[in-house]
Formats: C-alpha cells, sequence, structure tokens
C-alpha cells in the first residue's frame, strides 16, 4: 500500500473556527493527543503571531513526541524586507523546529492586489525565502495559497510559482483550495495536471468546506496523486472549516487502500474527535461521518431487523473499526426488532413477549412525551422494571425546593430531600445556583454515606424541550440529563407539567442506573 503523508492543522488553521480559541495548555495536550493518534507532521501555529505561539513551540520541544514532528509555520518575506532581515522566517527559526511551512501567493490577482508588487518579484520572494529555511537545514513545505483558484484565472503564472518553489528545494508542493470554492472535479483535473508536470516531487492538497466538498476534494487530490493531505479533527477551521481528519483518515484506509495509520492507531480516531470537541468547548456533531454518536446509530425497526441478520446491510464499516459503537433507538418507529436487539446486547435471552411488552411500554411513554433515543440508562431501567428485576435504590419520602431572591437581585436556592434506604431515613438539604442543581446536591449528599461510588458521577449535560407548547405555561417538557462517571457516560429522561419534578425524574434515573451498574 502507498503511503499518504497526514499533516494536522488543528493548532493554528483549527483554531481560527469562529469561538474556537485554545490555551497554551491546551495546544499542549491537544499535541499530545496528536502524537499518540500518528499523525506525521502538526502544525503547531503561525509563528510570529503572539507570544503564545512562540511559547508553544519552547513547550514541545520538552514533550518527547513518538511519532510526530512539530511544524512552524509562516510565511514567505515581505516585499521591503531582506530574508536575513524578515520577521516570519526569523520567527520561524526561533521555533527550532525540524519543518516549517511557508504560505506564498500563486493567484496573480493575489500578488498585484494583495502584496502589491509584480509577479516576477512574487517569485522571486518565493524562491529566497525557501532557499533561506533550507539553508539552515529546516524541511520546508510550500504551501501555494489559492492555488486552485490562481490555476483557473492564470494556470501559466501559477505553475511558474511551484517551478520557483520546486527550484529553490521546498520538500512538498501543497495546493491550497483557500476560498473552499471548488469542486472535486475541478481538484481532480488541476492536481492530476500538477502531478504530471512535477512528477518527482511530493504533491500535498489542503482544502476548505466552502462548498461542503472539503474532505472530497482532499481525497480527490489524493486519486490524482497527492501522497500529502492537509486537515483538522473534526474539520474546525476559518470559515466553514476544513477537510475533516476524522473522516479523510478512514476514507483513505478503508475506502481507498492506501496506509495512514495502523488499524490500532484508527480505532482511537472516536476517542481523537471527542477529545478535541471537549477541549475545544464545543458540543460533538451527532451525525459526523465514522465518529458521531448518530454515525451507527438506528432508528427504523425495518432497519433494525435486518441489521441482526447482517450487519452489512445498513452499516458500510464496523464500528469497532474506528472505536464507535452500533447503537438501537427506541422510538415510537421502533419494531419489535429494536427491543430484541437491545436484549441481545444487554445479554438477555430472546423472548419476543418480553419483547412486545416493552415495545408497548415504550409507546405509552413516548404518547406522554417521553423519549429514549438520548436516555440509554433510563430506557435499561424501564427493561428492568418490566422483567420485574428491577430493586430502587432508595425511597422517596418528599421533597421540597425554595429560591429567594432579594432587592439586591442576589439569589438563593435550596432543596431539601428526604428518602429511606434500607430503611434508615435520610434528611438533608443542599445549596445550588438553580432549582435543578440544589436538587442534585441533595439527592447526592442524602446517598454518600450509603453508597460511596455516587461521588463519581457528575451531570455534563442538561437540555429541556416543551413537548406540547399549544399548552402555553400549562405545557409539559422533556427532560433529558447527560451524566458521567470515571468510565462511561450515560442519559436519562424525565417528563412532567412541572419542570422540577421532570428534572427530578431524570436525576433519580441517573443515579439508579450509575447504582445498578456498581452492582453489575
Amino acid at each position: 500500500m502507498e503511503k499518504i503523508k497526514l499533516y494536522d492543522t488543528t493548532l493554528r488553521d483549527g483554531m481560527q473556527a469562529e469561538g474556537v480559541s485554545f490555551s497554551l495548555e491546551d495546544k499542549l495536550a491537544i499535541a499530545r493527543c496528536l502524537d499518540e493518534l500518528g499523525v506525521d507532521y502538526i502544525e503547531g501555529g503561525y509563528a510570529a503571531s503572539n507570544p503564545k505561539e512562540m511559547q508553544f513551540f519552547a513547550e514541545a520541544a520538552n514533550l518527547g513526541l513518538k511519532n510526530s514532528k512539530i511544524v512552524a509555520f509562516g510565511s514567505t518575506r515581505r516585499t521591503d524586507r531582506s530574508v536575513a532581515d524578515d520577521v516570519s522566517l526569523n520567527a520561524i527559526l526561533d521555533c527550532k523546529t525540524p519543518t516549517a511551512t511557508l504560505v506564498g501567493k500563486t493567484w496573480d490577482m493575489h500578488v498585484t492586489t494583495v502584496l502589491g508588487c509584480s509577479l516576477d518579484d512574487n517569485l522571486k520572494i518565493c524562491a529566497e525565502s525557501i532557499e533561506f529555511l533550507k539553508s539552515k537545514g529546516i524541511e520546508t513545505i510550500f504551501d501555494a495559497e489559492h492555488f486552485y483558484d490562481g490555476c483557473k484565472n492564470n494556470p501559466e503564472y501559477a505553475m511558474k510559482v511551484l517551478a520557483a518553489a520546486a527550484n529553490a528545494g521546498a520538500d512538498v508542493l501543497v495546493l491550497c483550495d483557500t476560498n473552499g470554492g471548488s469542486l472535486p472535479n475541478e481538484i481532480y483535473e488541476i492536481t492530476k495536471a500538477v502531478c504530471a508536470e512535477f512528477s518527482q516531487m511530493v504533491v500535498g492538497v489542503h482544502t476548505h468546506n466552502d462548498t461542503d466538498c472539503a474532505t472530497a476534494n482532499a481525497l480527490s487530490a489524493v486519486r490524482a496523486g497527492a501522497r500529502h493531505v492537509q486537515g483538522t479533527v473534526n474539520g474546525l477551521g476559518e470559515r466553514c472549516g476544513n477537510a475533516n481528519l476524522c473522516t479523510v483518515i478512514p476514507d483513505l484506509a478503508f475506502k481507498m487502500g492506501f496506509e495512514v495509520l495502523s488499524s490500532e492507531k484508527i480505532k482511537t480516531l472516536t476517542e481523537v474527535s471527542r477529545f478535541i470537541f471537549e477541549i475545544a468547548n464545543l458540543a460533538p456533531v451527532m451525525n459526523m461521518p465514522y465518529v458521531g454518536e448518530s454515525a451507527f446509530a438506528h432508528k427504523a425497526g425495518l432497519h433494525v431487523d435486518a441489521l441482526r441478520k447482517n450487519k452489512q446491510t445498513y452499516e458500510h464499516i464496523d464500528p469497532e473499526l474506528i472505536g464507535n459503537e452500533r447503537r438501537f433507538l427506541m422510538s415510537e418507529l421502533s419494531g419489535r426488532s429494536t427491543v430484541l436487539a437491545e436484549l441481545e446486547k444487554a445479554k438477555i435471552v430472546k423472548d419476543k413477549k418480553l419483547a412486545r411488552k416493552i415495545l408497548l411500554r415504550v409507546q405509552e411513554l413516548e404518547n406522554d412525551g417521553f423519549q429514549f433515543e438520548a436516555a440509554n440508562a433510563s430506557f435499561d431501567l424501564l427493561v428492568k422494571k418490566v422483567m420485574g428485576t428491577y430493586k430502587p435504590a432508595f425511597e422517596l419520602v418528599k421533597y421540597h425546593v425554595t429560591m429567594e431572591k432579594g432587592a439586591a437581585g442576589d439569589m438563593v436556592t435550596e432543596a431539601t430531600v428526604k428518602l429511606k434506604v434500607d430503611g434508615v431515613t435520610e434528611h438533608v438539604v443542599g445549596e445550588g445556583d438553580g432549582p435543578v442543581n440544589a436538587l442534585d446536591a441533595a439527592l447526592r449528599k442524602s446517598l454518600e454515606r450509603f453508597y460511596p461510588s455516587i461521588r463519581d458521577v457528575r451531570l455534563i449535560d442538561y437540555k429541556v424541550r416543551v413537548v406540547n407548547a399549544r399548552a402555553g405555561t400549562a405545557a409539559r417538557v422533556r427532560v433529558i440529563i447527560e451524566s458521567r462517571d470515571k468510565s462511561d457516560i450515560w442519559g436519562t429522561v424525565g417528563v412532567s407539567e412541572n419542570i422540577i419534578d421532570a428534572s427530578w425524574q431524570a436525576l433519580v434515573d441517573s443515579v439508579e442506573y450509575k447504582l445498578q451498574k456498581d452492582k453489575q
């Protein structure tokens, strides 16, 4: 199999996404994660942009990376500077990285309008900048900015820029679809022409997602001969983002037969994707191919029935290959096969009568506003209740919530919970930032003495949705709570006309699921 070099630019292009900002510690953590994944290059940032970037390169030198090269990014020299006096080039040298990426203009319009110099001067600027870094013993990647647009408008000049870079000693020529406006057929034809013209060079590709084709464009370039692919984890990037490495990597490995990462490393992709989302403080994209939580989630009863007979009927690959998992979604669209599949997954003996009984209960509850797609823990408890194997860990006597707001606007929320555990009554008060937070605190406090492992549980997400909006303030609400402990994440659901009671139902299910899980 031919090897494709993977170049990750999450720490530079990815950080240019709206709403994304990485601290120094975040960037170091991501670099360690990417090195563990096994990408060939990790672009650390624009060396001359700010002191934090320079500090990253200093700290990254001590990370002891085993698989990846740290890359410093910069631009070709300014028109009014020599290479020796150029701030960007000297900042790259200060990074002391083995590899650097230089971005240079290849679209004639950009040369004359943005740089404000002649076309011949730009050729000289690109060549001198590359020669300068190569003279310092640095592997130099040339990012041909706006190459595809430049080639469409003035192909002769765009090729001249590549020739100047190649003759100056560039190690890789990367063709950039900087505006993200090209389509796969255009990328293929232009890349194929470049690979034929520069057959002795490594050709790479860097695509943006403004037409929702970044990943397809990257794959088209590889099909045309590119052997170096740039992208970001989860497709983070400027405007609409970049080629998504979480899709590019398995596509190259499983669909196109290229060598990218070992099979064991590819199995960590789902974990890597979710780690980057968490560091970026972004909600994971549920329907992202391969690594999304919905990528192998099946809802229609017809689909589930077929999957139970042959997994290839509705799955293009085994989810375990990329560290994901198959999920069967319980809803009013589910058939008996969906329930049976869940029972099999839970290692419960097949029982068609039980499956039918569970399905009818699910449909009754969904008619009342419940939804179990994101509430796997509540569904698990429902199965146990229908089977008659459920034994509650505690018994509620009562709860009470009070809120006070002073004239100055300060608020105090308290929740009192009284419950019994094995005949022992526990009566406690908890405070919180709001009624749900206070109830959560009181519930935990009342159970910690009996079940110490409850301290490991933390609430990570809380969603509220009005079920029957036309009822106005008397409408029923559905609360979905996502919780986690040291090893698992689970969802629970509650429904009521009272948002506090709906929240209590979901909180109780979360705690009960944790305790049932610990028993098993």
